[in-house]
């Protein structure tokens, strides 16, 4: 049996602020590198560098990843679900600004949220937990509000709408790695199901799109992608799923919050962005839900 809490601890916290601060970071990377190596592509070189960096830690720490323990339906349901969630992401910013994409992504929690105590009952809210769930996302609708001001026209509806269907995607990714027989799995099989099959999917995609694939790229753009791929997708990956498996899947949701979050927070210190007001209520805001959604349950 897992040895699953029922609350967040210090190290648990640590490492969801650790995740989270670099995905901000990511976000610049990738937005920074996207000018010299198409998303596909780079999301391609990610998770194929990814899947080859967790093979060597599985061999060198001994974790079987082929046994048959009947995840493969399982897996391969996640794995669907993850690249899918790519998919929609990296599409979606072809028709929709970036900041818009963004609220309707981290709409993930609430999937979380609604459907996972029909499954696994502990994993429900109470009324004050729901109330910073919704200041959390509050403050991130704040952040980007600005971007919602404007007149849309049909283009961007179908760039929300993929944002939104990312959203989607993402929650029941957790939903199925929580309630079904990957939840007793190694945190290495289940991030191995969802690496292989978006590792399999994205070139795929990026032929479709017409994109220009190679390997002769800046120093830069490789520093970058390195980062992504060792820390992004291999490393912080992978302590997400040691911590689905370990913690209440409600509760991690919602720190995603902090990620775009931080993607501006970089981007006021890395880029000279200006500091506004907005962004100080808004991280005000998801502060405050976070401290909500994991207050422990008087009894």
């Amino acid at each position: 049996m897992t040895d699953r809490k029922s609350h967040l601890d210090p190290r648990a916290t640590a490492l969801l602020v650790a995740c989270c601060a670099f995905w901000g970071l990511q976000q610049i990377l990738i937005k920074s590198t996207v000018l010299e190596v198409p998303p596909m592509w780079q999301a391609t070189l990610r998770m194929t560098g990814a899947v080859a960096l967790l093979l060597l830690w599985c061999r060198v720490r001994g974790v079987r990843l082929f046994d048959r323990d009947g995840t493969l339906a399982s897996g391969l349901l996640v794995g669907a679900l993850f690249a899918g969630e790519f998919v929609c992401i990296y599409v979606g910013l072809q028709y929709t600004a970036a900041s818009r994409l963004t609220v309707f992504l981290y709409t993930a929690p609430f999937v979380v949220a609604l459907l996972l105590p029909r499954i696994v009952p502990s994993e429900r809210l109470s009324g004050i937990q729901w109330l910073g769930l919704g200041l959390a996302f509050f403050g991130v609708v704040v952040a980007f509000g600005e971007s919602f001001s404007h007149a849309v026209d049909a283009r961007q509806l179908h760039g929300d709408a993929l944002g939104l269907a990312g959203g989607v995607l993402w929650g029941l990714t957790t939903l199925a790695i929580r309630s079904g027989r990957l939840a007793t799995a190694s945190a290495e099989k289940t991030l191995f199901y969802q690496l292989a099959v978006t590792a399999a999917v994205v070139p795929v995609m990026s032929v479709l799109m017409g994109e220009t694939r190679g390997f002769g790229y800046s120093g830069l753009a490789w520093a970058s992608i390195a980062l992504q791929t060792a820390i992004g997708a291999f490393a912080s990956y992978l302590a997400w799923m040691w911590l689905l498996r370990h913690y209440p899947a409600t509760r991690i949701s919602s720190f995603t919050f902090l990620t775009p979050l931080f993607a501006m927070a970089f981007g006021v210190v890395l880029l000279n962005e200006p500091l506004t007001l907005q962004l100080v209520l808004a991280m005000a805001g998801v502060g405050v839900g976070l401290l909500l959604v994991n207050r422990k349950k008087v009894a």
